[in-house]
């Protein structure tokens, strides 16, 4: 082969690796390009949704449109960028029977309660109500206060013009009973006027006891789905679209949420409901306003048995369930009759909890649990009634009898 020939061979494969070379940095270069303008190669995902999707998804399907906004005003001290005169609230609802009734807090609407007679609830003069639904923000629907329950913190409100609302079903109600902690927990309501916003969570306890709207405990279901000032009165609803609890407080240093949610159970819902349909205000603490002399024990029972730690419990030998007195009016029914308040206190992981008093089992044969349990007897009798007491004293139960009386209020 001459030298000639040679050469040209060579020049053409020095070619032929040079435009390789090209070639290869142009595709590079297209990919960059490709990449800058969203036209990368396609990652391939999964088309299906997650089944904890697809569930929250069909959650909010079947139940958001029976959510409602509530909307209160009332005449006041009108807030920042108001100039009608009129204070302006608002919180959540949702329908609960088939009429197109409406569940809520009682403290969204409080402040629109006027006076009326005891059988019904009147709104004040001036306060407008009115609810507004998914499929319609816009429009708001005037209603009014059917029955409440301060006990609880709800209030059953009926639509003036139902025939002017849309039909939407009601959400069925779960037995809160069955709830269990780590179950999922889904939250729908108007936070911040948003309307029928969607927070999903865990059920992080159940029977959290915290002092309700008027200081009777109420043993609320606890989640970490996000609640916050406009949440009030929303469903809080299980994996099966069913209401578990009605949305109801936060525990927040700052007023938001942080992480810790309050619900009043789906069954105090299901026991208020017959007295919320008969209307007017119901519950221990309606029914102590409209009897300022009532009789009374004279006793304060701020504590639960089961409010205690195990091993202080049984270092105490505390029975299993009871409540604890923790004060005794000075000569009162309670004090008379020879129930005794604490010895002294003991401090557990920074909070005080009362020893050596009388704990409370049951009045009159029926057991106690709860502070409830107790004003629930005691209010249904007159002054001058006996009352048996079962107390737990140094490991051993003991009936006393006391005579209830009319207790000034702040010597309780």
């Amino acid at each position: 082969m001459t030298n000639a020939i040679q050469g040209r061979i060579a020049r053409g494969q020095r070619w032929r690796r040079g435009a390789t070379a090209w070639l290869l940095a142009l595709l590079l270069l297209a990919g960059a390009i490709g990449s800058n303008l969203g036209c990368a190669p396609r990652t391939e995902f999964r088309s299906e949704r997650l089944a904890y999707e697809q569930n929250t998804i069909e959650i909010v399907q079947r139940v958001a449109p029976s959510v409602v906004s509530v909307r209160v005003s009332a005449p006041g001290t009108p807030a920042e960028g108001e100039s009608d005169g009129q204070r302006v609230a608002g919180g959540s609802g949702f329908v609960v029977d088939g009429a197109g009734r409406i569940i809520t807090n009682f403290h969204v609407v409080a402040m629109a309660i006027g006076e009326g007679p005891d059988d019904t609830v009147e709104l004040a003069p001036g306060a407008r109500l009115s609810v507004s639904y998914l499929g319609s923000p816009e429009t708001e629907h005037p209603v009014r206060i059917l029955g409440a329950n301060p006990d609880v913190d709800l209030a059953l409100l009926e639509l003036i013009e139902p025939d002017r609302a849309p039909f939407v079903p009601p959400i069925p109600l779960a037995d809160s009973d069955r709830v269990q902690v780590g179950q999922k927990a889904v939250a729908i309501g108007n936070p911040f006027g948003l309307h029928s916003s969607v927070t999903a969570g865990i059920v992080s306890a159940v029977e959290r006891t915290q002092p309700g709207l008027v200081g009777i405990e109420i043993p609320y279901i606890q989640t970490d789905a996000a609640i916050n000032p406009g949440n009030s009165g929303g469903p809080l609803l299980n994996s099966a679209a069913q209401v578990v609890g009605v949305n109801n407080t936060i525990l927040a240093p700052a007023g938001a949420f942080a992480g810790i949610g309050l619900a009043v159970p789906s069954n105090l819902l299901r026991e208020a409901m017959a007295e919320l349909l008969a209307g007017g205000l119901s519950g221990l603490a309606a029914a102590a306003a409209q009897l300022p002399d009532r009789p009374r024990i004279g006793l304060q029972i701020a504590l639960r048995v089961a409010d205690y730690p195990r091993a202080l419990r049984e270092r105490l030998e505390l029975p299993p369930q009871g409540v604890v007195v923790t004060g005794v009016a000075r000569n009162g029914p309670g004090d008379r009759a020879g129930i005794r308040g604490p010895e002294g206190v003991v401090v557990v992981d920074g909070q005080p909890f009362p020893y050596g008093m009388d704990v409370i089992t049951a009045i009159d044969g029926e057991p106690v649990a709860r502070a409830i349990d107790v004003q629930r007897v005691v209010l249904q009798r007159d002054a001058g009634d006996i009352v048996t007491v079962t107390i737990w004293r140094d490991g051993e139960a003991m009936d006393l009898e006391v005579a209830l009386e009319v207790v000034p209020r702040e010597d309780e």
